[in-house]
């Protein structure tokens, strides 16, 4: 891969003057170098020893996304879309588990799954499954949190996607969430909506065509960069965390596992985080510090479901009737899913 191309995408994909990201690696370890030296030389080392660490899950999850884009696989997603609804919902559930979109990224592919009259159920099961894994993020996950905990968050991801598929077939059967699901502002899904409405075919033997080749190249260094950045930032604050959050406050807050300490979690990781993958760095600080699992799980899914970016691309084409059964949803299938996890994992 030419040393100016990946320069190139450095530039266009991560600007050090405007990405918020590394913006703020720079001013964290420029702050700890100024008022904290050993603290800053001791998470310089702690970034360091973690990163040699999951560079080998990390470059695994990259790649397999970029193979996805470039032999056309994610394109299989429109098959899931065809049959009776209630079959629909428990499809589109698993396909929504194994699907490459974050929170934001699959907003263009629900826009243009509605517009083209697929029912609004199997969409939000698709909706709510597909942020919270996928195989890369499997593979992110068993390195930083273990593979019992990547397992179950797949099992949970597929489980809130039911919960909102069937859940949206029984308002409706009572009457509400009737009419058009998007707004008058909502597109059609752009670039990515058309991948979905006029799937290529797939060819999984990518790298004989140019053209593909071309698209595993610029997924991966896209993504490389993205998750780069972000697996930074969350290394360097679990770093501080470890050094400045007292001993036994993590576990008095959420750590006893019962359904208040679960409840605390779902309210904090509904709104807060904006990244899942970078979460689970901070998600092995908690647990380190004293955080119960069905605490960690409730927060990893109720953020990756309703975090603020995910839920204003959401407000922005969704009727109001629409966005509220999403973010409802979304906290009760996170939730469950923190109860059901540390029933299981006591």
């Amino acid at each position: 891969m030419p040393v100016r191309y990946i320069i190139a995408e450095i530039r266009r994909a991560a600007p050090l003057p405007l990405d918020p990201v590394v913006a703020a690696i720079i001013l964290v370890s420029a702050a700890l170098a100024i008022f904290s030296p050993r603290q800053a030389a001791a998470s310089a080392a702690f970034v360091g020893k973690n990163v040699v660490f999951i560079l080998p899950f990390l470059v695994l999850s990259i790649a397999s996304t970029a193979y996805a884009r470039a032999s056309g696989a994610e394109n299989l997603i429109a098959r899931a879309f065809a049959g009776r609804q209630a079959s629909m919902v428990i499809v589109a559930a698993v396909t929504g588990a194994l699907s490459p979109f974050c929170s934001c990224g699959v907003i263009p592919v629900i826009a243009a799954l509605l517009a083209a009259g697929v029912p609004l159920a199997p969409v939000m099961a698709f909706w709510l499954a597909s942020p919270l894994i996928d195989p890369s993020s499997f593979v992110l996950t068993l390195g930083i949190l273990g593979l019992h905990f990547a397992i179950a968050k797949t099992i949970c991801a597929i489980g809130v996607g039911l919960l909102g598929g069937f859940g949206v077939l029984a308002l409706q059967t009572l009457g509400t969430l009737s009419g058009p699901a998007l707004n008058d502002r909502a597109g059609n899904g752009g670039c990515a909506g058309s991948r979905i409405r006029n799937p290529n075919a797939v060819s999984w033997r990518y790298w004989k065509e140019v053209e593909r080749r071309d698209a595993f190249r610029n997924s991966f260094v896209r993504n490389g960069l993205l998750l780069g950045k972000w697996m930074l930032l969350a290394f360097l604050l679990e770093s501080l965390m470890i050094a400045y959050v007292p001993d036994g406050l993590i576990a008095h807050i959420a750590g006893d596992g019962g359904p208040a300490s679960i409840a605390v979690a779902t309210l904090v990781g509904v709104p807060s985080y904006l990244n899942g993958n970078a979460a689970l760095p901070l998600i092995a600080g908690l647990i380190d510090k004293g955080m119960a699992p069905g605490a960690a799980m409730a927060f990893l899914i109720g953020g990756g479901v309703t975090s603020i970016p995910a839920a204003l691309a959401v407000w922005a084409i969704a009727r109001r009737a629409v966005f509220a059964a999403y973010v409802a949803f979304g906290a009760a299938g996170a939730l469950l899913s923190g109860l059901i996890f540390q029933a299981t994992a006591g």
